[in-house]
């Protein structure tokens, strides 16, 4: 009987899934509407993610464009994104709401570098706690009969691999958000 590594590699991909979100919240030094994916403006007395409350686009590389579709809730989302705390100047206008990203300051860039190293962080413990879930899965299924200790010591090897191709590609990752703060 082979050790299904299946639930191992969808832990896996979906915990660099999670890191990508996470990075992708971290502000670089240009707008980009997945920064305002964490903003939940109190809109008919719910906190609604702003995506299901107005569009959002690209102004220019400073500038985003927040459209309510229900004009009503443009105090309720200027509210949200000042209370947000993203570090953003926002000026209501009769179309909608800018949101102006300023230039980050070294200080700054250093504490974004600071999350997004905290984010891989979490990843990588997240990645040993699947690790040794799985370890522990092909040791039982080893004592329980279902395999001999040469298949153990391969099923061993094999989930290593992939946890390793996991630190790989959650290390290439945080090392692309590094070089997008520091530029």
């Amino acid at each position: 009987m082979a050790y299904d590594l299946s639930r191992l590699k969808t832990a896996i991909s979906e915990t660099e899934e999670w890191l990508r979100n996470e990075l992708s919240g971290i502000r670089t030094g240009r707008a980009s509407p997945a920064l305002l994916d964490s903003v939940r403006p109190d809109a008919y007395g719910v906190k609604t993610p702003l995506a299901q409350l107005a569009s959002v686009t690209i102004e220019d590389a400073r500038t985003l464009r927040v459209i309510p579709w229900d004009k009503g809730n443009t105090k309720a989302i200027e509210k949200g994104i000042t209370d947000a705390d993203l570090g953003v100047g926002v000026s209501v206008d009769d179309q909608g709401l800018r949101v102006n990203f300023p230039e980050l300051t070294a200080e700054r860039r250093t504490l974004l570098k600071k999350l997004a190293g905290e984010r891989h962080e979490q990843a990588k413990v997240t990645l040993r706690g699947h690790r040794t879930e799985a370890m522990n899965g092909a040791a039982d299924a080893e004592k329980a009969g279902g395999m001999g200790k040469d298949e153990l010591e391969r099923i061993k090897a094999e989930i290593q691999k992939l946890i390793d191709a996991g630190n790989a590609a959650f290390a290439a990752l945080a090392e692309k958000k590094d070089e997008e703060i520091s530029r």
